[in-house]
Order: C-alpha cells, then structure tokens, then sequence
C-alpha cells in the first residue's frame, strides 16, 4: 500500500518539493527529499498529502524514515503509513476517527497503539523528520497559538506555542537572507526556528539545544 502511495503522490499536483541538508553542528548526518501534494492521494478527497524520506546514513545499518502523512483541508493530519528502516525497523499507521487519532507502532513480533485526542489545532511531528514543520508554519500567526503535537515513533503527544515573526534576517547556507520566522516552543526540543520562503515554502529548521539545522539545498 505504502509503494501505491507513493506512486500517486507522484502524479497528484505539487505544492512544493525539495531536499533538505540536516547537519549536526557543521558535520552533514542526513539527506531528507520531501514532496507536499494537492489532495489526499488515493481518495481524491480535498486536502494535502506530504511524502517523505530522509536517510541517516553516517551510520550502520543505515536508518531511513518514510512517513506518508495526509491532512484535511483545516489541515489537521487525518492519515498516517510510516516506515522506518534499520536496526529495528517499524511500520507505523495512523488514522482518525471518532475524534481520536489512533497510532499503531508495528514491529516483527509485537504491536502497540495508543489513542490521542484529535482536537482541531493537531499535528503530526518526529524528532527526526523535519519537513513535517511544514504543516506546523500553516498554523504560525503574529499571535501565539498553541498546538497538540502527535510524535508517532515515541507514542507520545507534545503542547507547542508557534508564532510568526513575520520577516527577519538569517543565513541560509552561508549566505545571508531575509526569510519569514516562525518560533516553535515547548516540548523537548524547547525551542525550534523555522524559517520560511515566497509561497510559505520551508527553507530553514534550527533546534539551538539539539546543534541540528536543516537547510534546503539546491538554491
């Protein structure tokens, strides 16, 4: 099912793609390749659909984590096929219904699941992913706002404050910019830049207490 996916992501109409360099301080650890759609692909109901895949292959076995994560048109996530390759590797699904967000973690041998209450202000976020801060931007005004972060791998669930500070002056791969800022804040990476482009497209994650940038590439 997850290939099925994939392959209609591919013909569904683009938003935005791209890849993003993740370094840990200046050392590169991972390549994610990210792609969000119009529509949730198979269904043809309205909404979006981000695909993507982002590999840490500084280490052995290589790890890879492929989340396919589809959202309503208020963009609250209403689907979820998550692979992780490696070591241990894992198939996470998530769905939603009766106002519950149901996450199924499945490994060889065993299976767990946990219910998070699905309230309006939701998103779907992963210590490791950063595309998925995409969705969380969406919801970034000059007024802070607080937010539910659904983190599948770890079943837990986080309270985050995002706000837009509107245009501010950064480095984007070493040379200067001036790019929109939302601040992400709460949960354990305390505190989270994102930094975006024309069209709302994400150029720029920092997590000041985790060293990790993650920069679109290709510029």
């Amino acid at each position: 099912m997850t290939g099925l996916l994939v392959v209609l992501a591919l013909q569904s109409p683009v938003v935005d793609e791209g890849t993003l360099v993740v370094r840990d301080d200046t050392a590169e650890v991972a390549r994610e390749a990210f792609r969000l759609v119009a529509g949730r692909v198979g269904t043809g109901i309205p909404g979006w659909t981000l695909t993507t895949t982002i590999r840490y292959d500084r280490v052995r076995p290589v790890v890879a984590l492929a989340p396919i994560l589809e959202v309503g048109r208020d963009s609250a996530p209403v689907g979820l096929q998550y692979d992780v390759s490696g070591r241990e590797p894992v198939r996470i699904l998530g769905q939603l219904g009766g106002g519950r967000f149901t996450v199924r973690v499945l490994s060889p041998g065993s299976e767990r699941a946990r219910e998070f209450p699905a309230a309006r202000a939701t998103v779907v976020l992963d210590d490791s992913v950063f595309a998925l801060y995409t969705l969380v931007a969406w919801r970034a005004g000059p007024t802070p706002a607080t937010l539910t972060a659904i983190v599948p791998r770890g079943l837990r669930r986080e309270s985050l404050t995002v706000q837009d500070h509107g245009p501010e002056p950064t480095v984007l791969n070493r040379d200067p910019a001036t790019l929109r800022h939302v601040t992400v804040t709460g949960g354990l990476n305390q505190l989270v830049h994102l930094w975006l482009g024309e069209g709302g497209r994400l150029m720029k994650v920092e997590i000041p207490s985790r060293r990790l940038t993650a920069e679109r590439a290709g510029l």
